[in-house]
């Protein structure tokens, strides 16, 4: 492992700025987890008990806003981005300095904050988060077609681009 780049979940800290027990299966999601430089990750996070809270318009406008700021993401940039009624999918190329886990707690807990500001919602997201390392030989085209057509699968739509709340640098 390079020098000053932790495995995930090493890091003392959860989204919500302090550590708790961890759920059964958490660990799970953890294990064998590690931050790679310059690394596409495929990233999923579901809602607090599956609450659909992005049903809210303002709340989900609030948070789409979030994605576009540089400081929502540190070093890491986002390449393409879906955020569903419970959940959210992404595709995130990690910076030098910042590993996953970092930048998913800097993630939640920044769009929290911003929620809470307008509404008494004791927590936005769940704990934890799912990653796939794309792999070489995998197409970053095929997973951000895959991450977008989210809303049609889910039926939320008839058509991808009716969809507000999405975004990918390739469209």
């Amino acid at each position: 492992m390079e020098s000053g780049h932790l495995p995930l979940g090493s890091g003392p800290w959860d989204c919500d700025g302090f550590r708790m027990a961890n759920p059964p299966g958490h660990r799970a999601l953890r294990k064998g987890r590690m931050s790679l430089p310059g690394q596409i990750y495929l990233l999923t996070t579901t809602t607090a008990d599956r609450n659909p809270w992005f049903l809210d318009m303002d709340f989900a406008i609030a948070t789409c806003r979030l994605m576009i700021e540089p400081k929502t993401w540190g070093d890491a940039r986002p390449l393409c981005w879906v955020l569903m009624p419970d959940h959210w999918h992404g595709l995130v190329e990690l910076g030098e300095r910042d590993d996953l886990s970092l930048v998913m707690n800097r993630f939640k807990a920044v769009t929290s904050k911003r929620i809470r500001q307008t509404a008494p919602i004791p927590r936005i997201w769940a704990r934890g988060f799912h990653d796939h390392a794309l792999r070489c030989d995998e197409d970053i085209h095929a997973a951000a077609r895959y991450i977008i057509a989210n809303p049609l699968r889910a039926r939320l739509v008839d058509h991808t681009g009716d969809y507000p709340y999405w975004d990918c640098i390739w469209l």
